[in-house]
């Protein structure tokens, strides 16, 4: 690996994100969606807790008053969902429009290993989706100012969803790397990326020994602890491994376009 040839495939990437409305568009519409979420969210909140001061008894059945169960953790579930729907947007053209325009043949003529190229792609389309991630944070901010939530299930919620989001990017980039066509490329990475978060739900069909394994590879379930505020390295581990696995099978990938 070469740090100069990753950091200029990096740039370039980066410069190809912003120079289009790609980038804009999807921020855009991430943080309208998920400011939208957060607002209900805390307006429901808002009201219970007003009703729970004539009627205690509401708050303690339903335990509404504790804002980090009631506000910040659907808003980790909901920006993670959205944040699902939003990745595929970012990497289906990453390779794929190098495919169509022909330029993937002179790109991998040049003098920089396969491993620079998939890591600086995906270093530029993650620093896009942290981006995006960095700017919801002040929907906590305006928590911490208002109210009085607990500040590490905040932190580790964040960084479970850097992982999650760390893993959507390696999948995407693998969907990308498989076909020319950019539509085809984000069905390809939908597809994937809710199998793996639609099979957590099989867990109560299948016997307990195949429910915990599909439990573990659900890729959603892994959050949960962390947005409750348990840093379990079980989790970090399941994030690096799906990574490592979907970046490789990128590499497999390209390396078969050599041989074509």
């Amino acid at each position: 690996m070469n740090i100069r040839s990753v950091g200029l495939i990096y740039q370039r990437e980066l410069k190809s994100y912003f120079s289009s409305l790609t980038a804009y568009v999807v921020i855009i519409m991430f943080l309208l969606i998920t400011g939208y979420f957060f607002y209900t969210l805390l307006a429901t909140f808002s009201i219970v807790s007003f009703q729970a001061q004539t009627d205690p008894m509401l708050a303690k059945q339903y335990q509404l008053l504790n804002i980090n169960e009631t506000v910040v953790r659907p808003l980790f579930g909901s920006i993670s969902i959205i944040m699902l729907l939003m990745t595929p947007l970012l990497t289906m053209r990453l390779f794929a429009e190098e495919k169509k325009s022909g330029t993937i043949e002179l790109l991998l003529t040049f003098p920089i290993n396969d491993i620079d190229i998939t890591l600086g792609k995906y270093l530029a389309c993650f620093t896009v989706l942290m981006t995006m991630l960095l700017l919801t944070a002040t929907y906590p901010a305006l928590l911490i100012i208002l109210g009085d939530p607990e500040i590490k299930p905040i932190l580790t919620g964040y960084l479970g969803l850097v992982f999650m989001g760390a893993a959507f990017v390696a999948l995407g980039i693998f969907a990308s790397s498989l076909t020319e066509n950019q539509i085809v490329s984000a069905s390809i990475s939908f597809g994937m990326l809710f199998f793996f978060w639609l099979i957590s739900y099989s867990v109560q069909l299948v016997s307990a020994g195949l429910g915990k394994f599909l439990g573990y590879l659900s890729i959603n379930t892994h959050i949960d602890s962390l947005s409750k505020g348990v840093l379990d390295s079980e989790d970090i581990i399941y994030y690096l491994c799906f990574i490592v696995m979907f970046l490789f099978l990128t590499l497999r990938s390209l390396e078969a376009n050599r041989w074509r």
